[in-house]
């Protein structure tokens, strides 16, 4: 890796870390996003599966006043179920017919929710039970085991359940953290994690944890409303990204 390679590396792990520092999700989707186009994927996934675990620990101590276990429950359930599943997909089916829906489908409720807050339109706030949430975590979990794109649908739930921001974040973010320890197990296990993306990893942790720390501080003094339009808007670019 070349010193050009290396600026983009932590520019690119900088971003990604502060903007899921501020929103509790997203890393993997920016990351992937801006670090694919430079350096090669198959040495950069496994950084950016354990980058975002590591910043989600050293995250989630914001949010944990706020977790509720048997609401986070339905959601683990069904993102352990679905994981598997998104492997097989993976190995043996469409895998991006799957991705690019389901990215389709975040720019159009980002698209619609952001026009509807320049409208001043007040949302209505979607009634469902545990089961809803259980085939919401099932979706993820699918969409984790296919790249680890496993955080954007919990979060466009919360929103459409009209969440604040605490209580949307502490769904999403513990779910995001049992989803990638599952996939960094897997990685590791199965060879994938060599020295060459243990290097990456930790020429990046200056960047990751002050990225981190910076989009926590954010989140921190952003308002309700402020806080809404920048998961809105990282769930609009992480939906051009699945879909592009």
């Amino acid at each position: 890796m070349d010193w050009s390679q290396l600026a983009i590396l932590l520019g690119g792990c900088f971003v990604a870390a502060f903007a899921s520092g501020m929103a509790g999700f997203a890393f993997n989707l920016v990351a992937a996003s801006i670090l694919f186009h430079w350096l090669p994927p198959a040495t950069t996934a496994p950084v950016l599966v354990l980058g975002s675990m590591l910043i989600q620990l050293g995250t989630i101590r914001a949010v944990i006043p706020a977790i509720r276990w048997e609401v986070l429950r339905p959601y683990l359930i069904g993102g352990v179920l679905g994981t598997p599943f998104g492997v097989l997909v993976l190995k043996f089916g469409e895998a991006r017919w799957i991705v690019a829906g389901v990215g389709l489908l975040l720019v159009v409720y980002a698209g619609y929710a952001l026009l509807g807050i320049a409208l001043r339109h007040r949302p209505a706030e979607l009634r469902a039970g545990a089961g809803a949430d259980a085939a919401v975590g099932f979706a993820g979990g699918v969409l984790g085991g296919i790249g680890g794109f496993s955080g954007a649908l919990p979060a466009m739930w919360g929103d459409l359940k009209g969440l604040r921001k605490d209580e949307a974040r502490a769904i999403f973010q513990p779910f995001i953290i049992a989803m990638q320890m599952a996939a960094a197990i897997g990685l590791v296990a199965g060879g994938f994690f060599g020295p060459d993306s243990a290097r990456m990893l930790l020429a990046a942790l200056p960047a990751l944890a002050l990225g981190a720390w910076l989009g926590v501080r954010a989140y921190k003094v952003i308002p309700a409303e402020g806080f809404r339009v920048v998961l809105l808007g990282l769930l609009l670019l992480s939906g051009l990204s699945l879909v592009l």
